[in-house]
């Protein structure tokens, strides 16, 4: 990782690559349509990735995005948020030049997309399937919400089961996708020609056969992160990104080394070890071609702005670790990472920019 002095993500393009193949795979086994979450890497260069692969639509989490993803010829494009009605002009812009699909969950709302929309748009109903975010149970009677308009056209459900999130297992996996399939086969029976788009990285990462969804919309499983790996919903060897940081300081008394990698690098989410101790990042070893993995019990506990603090309690490898030195911490959640970075370093060197990069 020569040339390196300050923290940077990096990306294993191969590692990506193949994360998108498989999925790709799973959703024509299925007979699917695979519409990723471009939240995850908000790169027009990553978004050709996929579109190699065989995928022409996709979604994105706000109408910014929608922009930019659209000025790079995606012409199909879902935001998977709730409509805001103070971007009404920006909506209209997006309706005017390609396929926009909105998300609604009230009467209200698309009364008002009626009368605002200058073009003509599709709509999903936002379901609530045990998140308890936003959406409508599917238990709700929506009939009055299943029409279409002079501008609006109905399309189907929308569905994200966050709550997998929480599992800490493969079959609390399983089961949170099979108590959501309840819902869906409801709906299906109720709502003939109605889709299904469904998405999460860990349900769609473990499930093979999917039954009353008609699209997966899954998009952190192109970088994939430590939560996914500590769920159970990927390998250590999927991981496609890892932050470099140099070491700045030592504190032997404390088992601690402090890296120049805070919060504004990594974000603040975190997981809980054994020990209900928080989690921002997991130390690897940095290689020529890209980062191994450490035992576990290595991690980073600890972030504040610019700060991080390691915690190795392995003497060796404490010892081992120089100041000056640079190592690699796979992030939490690899989403946050790439929004607050603004940029890639692919294994091999290149740079990559992240929509956010104009910003910052």
């Amino acid at each position: 990782m020569h040339g390196i002095t300050r923290p940077t993500l990096l990306v294993n393009e191969q590692i990506a690559r193949k994360n998108i193949a498989r999925m790709a795979e799973k959703a024509t086994k299925n007979k699917v349509s695979l519409r990723p979450h471009f939240k995850t890497h908000v790169s027009a260069e990553m978004g050709e990735w996929f579109r190699e692969a065989g995928v022409d639509t996709c979604t994105v989490s706000s109408v910014e995005m929608a922009q930019y993803f659209q000025k790079a010829g995606w012409d199909d494009i879902t935001i998977a948020f709730p409509f805001n009605r103070l971007e009404t002009p920006a909506i209209n812009e997006l309706c005017a030049n390609g396929q926009i699909n909105l998300v609604i969950e009230d009467k209200d709302t698309y009364d008002y997309l009626e009368e605002h929309l200058e073009h003509a748009a599709a709509y999903y109903i936002k379901l609530d399937v045990g998140t308890h975010r936003t959406g409508l149970p599917v238990t709700t009677d929506m009939s009055n919400l299943v029409e279409s308009g002079k501008k609006l056209s109905f399309k189907g459900f929308l569905a994200h089961a966050g709550h997998a999130y929480r599992a800490r297992s493969r079959d609390q996996i399983i089961k949170a996708y099979q108590e959501v399939q309840q819902g869906l086969a409801m709906l299906k029976a109720k709502y003939p020609g109605a889709e299904i788009s469904y998405g999460d990285t860990p349900t769609c990462s473990i499930i093979e056969e999917f039954e009353n969804i008609d699209e997966l919309r899954a998009g952190n499983f192109i970088f994939y992160d430590w939560m996914q790996y500590v769920i159970n919903s990927c390998e250590f060897e999927d991981i496609a990104v890892c932050m470099a940081v140099p070491v700045v300081a030592k504190h032997a008394d404390r088992h601690e080394i402090v890296v120049h990698g805070g919060a504004i690098h990594f974000s603040k989410d975190q997981v809980k070890n054994e020990q209900d101790e928080a989690i921002f990042g997991a130390l690897a070893k940095l290689t020529a071609n890209g980062w191994e993995q450490i035992t576990e019990n290595q991690y980073l506990k600890r972030v504040s702005q610019e700060h991080g603090i390691l915690h190795v309690d392995d003497k060796g490898l404490y010892d081992e670790i120089k100041v000056g030195d640079l190592l690699g911490v796979i992030p939490v959640h690899s989403c946050l990472a790439a929004n607050l970075m603004g940029k890639y370093q692919t294994t091999t060197g290149r740079k990559i920019y992240h929509m956010n990069w104009r910003r910052v």
